[in-house]
């Protein structure tokens, strides 16, 4: 007959200050990569190795490969729910050291990807746009389920997002020359690394990116790809996309379809 479960087993395992951040990390369903698993840890990459090798020889955790690199997730929803019991249960950590968290913190809220917009602030303009109808032709979400072409933190190529006619409208109204050079505008999309939906690349991301930047809606950090919102931006991005500072600032919106109101 089998014995009693071993709780003290899995519970050394989530124990370590460093595992117990990783796997609160992955509690929200993404998939990461061991270099950004050692930034949310706070130890050194050769160091999160060790710890994610036995956080998978645990079945905590699974690993898929995406091209060249690994990416980790919690092995199953009995995972999630126990991380989350314990997060319940848990004291606040005091904070002692801003600068690691901080940098973190602000590429995952907004940065450039390239020439457009990415992270939360990314991911929640690509949602206004197929909300109020200005694209069309996805739902802005990764659905690593049934996803064909697509992988993580690369070019989107399962959807074909297009400007819709009302589209057009509200786009130039802000300002977007649609055909610079006589050529139109091209839509891509990237799957976002942070946030593992989509946001806008392309002819049109770099456009709308230089937009907001030419009207001190955004401005980039003196160093890195990190974008900060201004007071203007706050404001802007509210009146005419409909986006709230919580979207970017606060945690992610679960996966789902966007309504998309009637064409005008």
């Amino acid at each position: 007959m089998d014995g009693d479960v071993d709780i003290a087993a899995v519970a050394a395992l989530v124990g370590e200050p460093a595992r117990a951040r990783m796997l609160l990390a992955l509690a929200d369903g993404r998939a990461l990569p061991s270099s950004v698993l050692a930034q949310e840890a706070g130890v050194a990459t050769s160091t999160a190795s060790e710890h994610l090798a036995r956080l998978l020889q645990a079945r905590l955790l699974a690993v898929e490969s995406w091209g060249r690199h690994r990416y980790y997730r919690l092995s199953g929803p009995e995972v999630a729910s126990a991380v989350e019991a314990l997060a319940r249960l848990a004291p606040i950590v005091p904070v002692r050291s801003l600068r690691g968290s901080d940098r973190l913190r602000a590429l995952r809220q907004a940065r450039s990807c390239y020439d457009h917009l990415a992270g939360r602030l990314g991911v929640a303009l690509m949602e206004a746009l197929l909300r109020d109808g200005i694209l069309d032709g996805g739902d802005g979400c990764f659905h690593r389920e049934a996803a064909h072409l697509d992988r993580l933190c690369a070019l989107g190529r399962d959807n074909d997002y297009r400007i819709t006619i009302h589209g057009a409208v509200r786009l130039r109204a802000f300002g977007i020359d649609l055909r610079p050079a006589g050529r139109p505008l091209t839509v891509r999309y990237c799957v976002d690394w942070s946030e593992q939906r989509h946001h806008l690349a392309g002819g049109l991301g770099a456009a709308l990116l230089a937009r907001l930047l030419e009207l001190d809606w955004i401005r980039r950090a003196p160093k890195g790809r990190a974008l900060t919102v201004t007071p203007a931006g706050t404001a802007g991005l509210h009146e005419v996309f409909g986006i709230l500072a919580t979207r970017w600032h606060g945690g992610r919106a679960e996966p789902g379809p966007v309504a998309r109101p009637a064409v005008d």
